[in-house]
C-alpha cells in the first residue's frame, strides 16, 4: 500500500480526537480559555449532554476583531512564543489546539469584543471552515456556542454514554474549576434549568459550600501552608474530617498552580495522611491546592493536560501529606454519634453487657454437626435465627455444583483475636489467621447474591421515609440498574429532580444511616471493582458496606459465629475481590520455626 499524505480535513479530525474526547473535554477547554482571559464571571449552558449545545460566556479580555479568524488556525496561541516558554507554563492553555479541534468536529459560533474596541466580531465555523465573519455588537468578553458535536464524527459519537452521564462529566469539570478559582462566579445551566452557581467571593469555603453543601463546607478543616517552606512546594486548602468519609476517591480534588489534575502519587499521599483516622475502604473529601515553581512541573505530558509530571515528585508528595496530616492532628473534631429511627424487621434485643453483643445484623450460621454447639440455642444477646425450611434454602449462583462446606474448610476452633483485626483459630493441621473484614465480606456477598437470586431480599421498612439527593451519574445508575438496586433490598422511588425517596433498606445494613448507605452503595457500584455484571457489583457493594471493619473488637461468640458462616460459603478462601480471607501455618511449619524438627 503506497504512503500518501493525509487530506487536511482527515488530519484535523484525527488531531481533534486526541484533544476532544467527549463533550466534557470541549467544555473544559472553553472554560480554561475564559479563565486565561481573566474572566470573573463565566456562564455555561449545556443541552443534550453537550452534544446538542455547549455555550460558554465570559467577561474576560475578549479577542481583537482582526485576530478572530486566526484563533481558529491550528497552533495559533497568545500564550507561548518560544520553545523555552514550554519549560515554564503559567496559563491553563498553551498549545493553540482547542478551538480548531472543537471546530473540526462541530459547528462553532463565536461573538467577542476586546477591551478598547467599539465594535465586536462574530464568526461562524462549520467543520473547520469559516462560513461567515462579520462585525457585530457584543459586550466585552467572549461567547462561544458549540452545537452538533461529533455530528460528522460517528466513530466517536457512538462511544459516548447517556445524556445524563455526559452531563454529569461536564458538571464535574465546572465544579472543579469553581473550587480552583473561588474568586470567579460560575453559573451552569443544564437543559434549560439552573443546576449550579458559585458566589465568586474568593472564599474557598464558600465555593465548597456551593459544590458540596453548606454543612459539609462548615465541617471542613483548614490546611494552612507551612511558613517554614520558603522556596519549597506548598500545599493548602480544605480537608474533610474523618467522620465525613466517602465510598470512593472521587471527592479528593487536586490543583497544581490552579490546574485541575489527576495524580495517583498525590492520592496515595492523602491516603497516608488519613491512615489511622479513617476506617478501611473509606476515603476523604478534600480540596488541595499545590503551588510549585512552573519550571518544576511538566504540563505538556498528555493531550488532556490533566496528567502532569513533577521534577521533584517526592517533595510534592511530602508537602501534601504533611499539610493534610497537620490539619487532622490540629483540628479534627470528635465524630458525632447520631441515632436513626427506623423499624427493622428483625431488631435485636438490648445487649446484656457493654461488649459488642447484638452487632450482627443476622444470626451466625451454625453447623449442625459442630461439636459443643446447640443449633436451637443462639448466643445470649443475638437475634433469633429466621426459620428457613430445608427445601427453601437459597441456592447460590456462583457455581453450578457448589463445594460441600466441610470439604472447603476444616472445622476450626477459635482461640482469640490479634490487633482487633485477625481471628486466630486452630485446625486439624496447624494454625489459621482469618482477616475478619475479608471473611465477613465473603459471607455477606454470598448471602446477598442468594437473596437476590431468590427474588426475596430481606428488607427493613423505615418508620419515616428518607429523601436522598444524588448526583446525575448516580441518578443515571439508579434509572438504568434499578432492578439490581431493588434486588439488594432498597425500596426507592423517584422524588423529583435528583432526589429519591427511600422507604426501605436491606436488613444487613443494621442501624446504619439509610441515606448515607444508599449513596455509598451506589458509589461503590459506579466505581466497579472487577465484577462482570451489575448484579455482582451490587452484591459486592452492599457486602463491602455491611462487613465488619478492621479494628472491631469481637467477643468469642461473634468470632466463632463468623467462622461457622465462613465454613458454609461456597468460596471461603477469598473475599469477593480476590484477597485471601485467611492464611495457614501448618503444624510442620510451627515445629520448624521453633526448632522442634
Amino acid at each position: 500500500m503506497p504512503i500518501r499524505l493525509l487530506r487536511p480535513d482527515v488530519a484535523s479530525k484525527i488531531a481533534a480526537g486526541e484533544v476532544i474526547e467527549r463533550p466534557a473535554s470541549a467544555a473544559k477547554e472553553l472554560v480554561e480559555n475564559a479563565l486565561d482571559a481573566g474572566a470573573t464571571r463565566i456562564s455555561i449552558e449545556v443541552r443534550g449532554g453537550g452534544v446538542e449545545l455547549i455555550r460558554v460566556s465570559d467577561n474576560g479580555s475578549g479577542i481583537p476583531a482582526d485576530q478572530v479568524e486566526l484563533a481558529f488556525e491550528r497552533f495559533a496561541t497568545s500564550k507561548v512564543t518560544r520553545a523555552e516558554d514550554l519549560d515554564s507554563i503559567t496559563t491553563l492553555g498553551f498549545r493553540g489546539e482547542a478551538l480548531p479541534s472543537i471546530a473540526a468536529v462541530s459547528r462553532v459560533t463565536l461573538s467577542t469584543r476586546a477591551e478598547g474596541e467599539e465594535v465586536g466580531a462574530r464568526i461562524d465555523v462549520r467543520d473547520g471552515a469559516v462560513n461567515r465573519l462579520e462585525a457585530a455588537g457584543a459586550p466585552i468578553g467572549t461567547t462561544i456556542s458549540v452545537s452538533g458535536l461529533f455530528r460528522n464524527f460517528p466513530a466517536r459519537q457512538k462511544f459516548l454514554r447517556s445524556v445524563r452521564s455526559e452531563t454529569s462529566r461536564i458538571q464535574t469539570v465546572v465544579t472543579r474549576y469553581a473550587l480552583a478559582y473561588p474568586e470567579v462566579a460560575f453559573e451552569l445551566e443544564l437543559d434549560r434549568g439552573k443546576r449550579f452557581a458559585s458566589p465568586g467571593t474568593g472564599d474557598l469555603r464558600e465555593a465548597v459550600a456551593a459544590v458540596y453543601g453548606l454543612k459539609t463546607a462548615e465541617a471542613m478543616l483548614e490546611m494552612a501552608p507551612d511558613e517554614d517552606d520558603a522556596g519549597q512546594p506548598v500545599a493548602w486548602g480544605l480537608a474533610g474530617s474523618p467522620s465525613m468519609s466517602r465510598a470512593n476517591r472521587s471527592y479528593v480534588s487536586f490543583f497544581v498552580n490552579r490546574r485541575w489534575i489527576q495524580n495517583r502519587a498525590l492520592g496515595f499521599a492523602v491516603d497516608q495522611a488519613y491512615h489511622g483516622f479513617m476506617a478501611e475502604r473509606r476515603f476523604p473529601l478534600a480540596v488541595i491546592n499545590v503551588a510549585v515553581s512552573p519550571d518544576e512541573v511538566d504540563v505538556n505530558a498528555h493531550p488532556s493536560k490533566t496528567e502532569v509530571r513533577f521534577r521533584q515528585e517526592g517533595q510534592i508528595f511530602a508537602a501534601v501529606q504533611q499539610a493534610v496530616r497537620r490539619a487532622l492532628i490540629d483540628f479534627a473534631p470528635v465524630p458525632e454519634v447520631r441515632g436513626v429511627g427506623h423499624s427493622p424487621s428483625h431488631a435485636p434485643p438490648p445487649a446484656t453487657s457493654t461488649s459488642s453483643s447484638g452487632f450482627w445484623p443476622a444470626p451466625p450460621f451454625v453447623r449442625q454437626d459442630s461439636p459443643g454447639i446447640d443449633p436451637s440455642s443462639p448466643p445470649i444477646g443475638w437475634p433469633d435465627p429466621p426459620v428457613v425450611e430445608q427445601s427453601e434454602a437459597p441456592v447460590s449462583d456462583v457455581a453450578p455444583a457448589p463445594v460441600v462446606p466441610k470439604n472447603a474448610l476444616p472445622v476450626l476452633r477459635v482461640l482469640g483475636q490479634v490487633q482487633s483485626t485477625y481471628i486466630v483459630a486452630e485446625g486439624p493441621d496447624g494454625m489459621y489467621l482469618i482477616d475478619q473484614h475479608a471473611a465477613h465480606e465473603r459471607v455477606m456477598f454470598e448471602q446477598v447474591k442468594a437473596e437476590a437470586v431468590s427474588g426475596e431480599p430481606n428488607v427493613q421498612t423505615l418508620l419515616e421515609p428518607v429523601v436522598v439527593e444524588v448526583n446525575p451519574e448516580l441518578r443515571d445508575l439508579v434509572d438504568t440498574q434499578g432492578a439490581a438496586v431493588a434486588a439488594l433490598g432498597f425500596l426507592a422511588e423517584p422524588f423529583g429532580g435528583d432526589a429519591y425517596l427511600v422507604r426501605g433498606v436491606p436488613v444487613l445494613l443494621g442501624s446504619a444511616d439509610p441515606a448515607q448507605a444508599f449513596v455509598d452503595i451506589l458509589e461503590l457500584m459506579a466505581e466497579g471493582g472487577g465484577f462482570e455484571s451489575w448484579e455482582e457489583r451490587a452484591a459486592y457493594s452492599i457486602a463491602c458496606h455491611a462487613a465488619i471493619r478492621a479494628g472491631k473488637t469481637l467477643v468469642h461468640e461473634e468470632m466463632a459465629g463468623l467462622i461457622r458462616r465462613l465454613e458454609a460459603c461456597v468460596q471461603p478462601n477469598t473475599c469477593p475481590h480476590g484477597r485471601p480471607t485467611m492464611i495457614h501455618m501448618s503444624s510442620g511449619q510451627l515445629e520448624r520455626e521453633f526448632g522442634r524438627r
